[in-house]
């Protein structure tokens, strides 16, 4: 199925301070966003031009280095550590700072990548990862309002770590289009990302269609994944009556419930002649914690479908073979 070019809802989180009347407006502009598409575009003037071009420079310099130094990035949580070298996507490659946000966690990346260590990527990366993770903050707390389940906030957003990956896709090697990265869908709370200009990734629409994502230079693509969607939505209701769709050879079924959020299918495709790099914030659940259904999210026409879980223990269970074989992993793992 091909991919045509179409632009994401495009959502202003500047002069959110004190301005109600902004706030509820700019909440109902996400609700809307993340019913129809799972993401959106979001520009945010918190974060300068100067420190974007910054952490997109220092991201290519990482990449530089040789491969036995970026190896030394290793974690027992899948994809927080190094990963490359993959058949499928060769095109790929990426490295992760988990708990990002915790006091010396980017300088204590940055001694292992660099004998000496690197001021400048430490500075640009934890500024950049502080500043991107207010709008995080402010899209999970619109998304929770919006659903009436304010009595939850506090907990909600004390229950998250962040991880940040830095990632490239390289040009392909032919003139053809090449696959930088699977469809997928993330399993996470919410990703921020941001890439350099060289475009590529797509993203699925719920009548089955791809279509290209063209962010300008300047804003964000904000995603929902799989944890925050199925936490507070009841989300994956009614398997086995749902549409389905295609995708290349790969049959999924996508569901939500009341046509509300659901968290996206999207690849990354590469042509041209230049590398892609991008930079996401990822916010994880903490190891532990159960995600499960609100009460007020559970009734007789949504009866409650997923048994509490905890996320890193359903991620070892999805990337085993029959968590990647399976269409429902989640489901498979922990349904009601």
């Amino acid at each position: 199925m091909g991919s045509v070019t179409m632009k994401l809802p495009i959502i202003d989180f500047s002069n959110l301070k004190n301005q109600r009347e902004t706030w509820e407006s700019t909440k109902a502009q996400v609700r809307q966003a993340l019913e129809e598409y799972g993401c959106f575009e979001a520009t945010f003037d918190h974060i300068p031009p100067h420190l974007l071009k910054s952490v997109i420079h220092e991201t290519k310099q990482l990449f530089d280095l040789p491969l036995p130094i970026k190896l030394r990035n290793r974690s027992n949580k899948p994809y927080h550590g190094y990963v490359g070298q993959y058949s499928m996507v060769p095109l790929y490659e990426s490295l992760g700072i988990a708990d990002a946000l915790s006091p010396g966690e980017i300088e204590a990346f940055a001694a292992l990548m660099w004998a000496q260590g690197n001021p400048s990527f430490s500075k640009s990366v934890e500024s950049f990862s502080e500043k991107l993770s207010e709008l995080d903050k402010i899209v999970r707390k619109m998304v929770v309002e919006s659903l009436g389940l304010e009595k939850y906030m506090d907990e909600h957003m004390d229950s998250t770590n962040y991880l940040i990956r830095l990632q490239k896709y390289d040009r392909p090697r032919s003139h053809e289009t090449e696959l930088g990265l699977s469809s997928h869908t993330d399993k996470n709370i919410v990703t921020i990302l941001y890439q350099n200009e060289i475009n590529g990734l797509e993203v699925l629409t719920k009548d089955g269609h791809w279509f290209t994502s063209q962010p300008s230079p300047n804003s964000f693509v904000v995603m929902i994944g799989e944890s925050f969607s199925v936490s507070f939505l009841n989300q994956l209701a009614w398997y086995g009556t749902l549409k389905k769709y295609t995708v290349k050879l790969m049959n999924w079924v996508q569901a939500w419930t009341n046509g509300r959020l659901h968290a996206p299918y999207h690849k990354v495709m590469m042509s041209g002649d230049e590398a892609r790099y991008s930079i996401g914030l990822f916010s994880v659940p903490k190891p532990g914690y159960m995600i499960k259904a609100p009460e007020e999210m559970v009734d007789e026409e949504h009866p409650l479908l997923f048994n509490p879980y905890d996320h890193h223990r359903f991620l070892q269970f999805y990337y085993t073979e029959a968590g990647q074989k399976s269409p429902a992993a989640l489901k498979e793992y922990c349904g009601h």
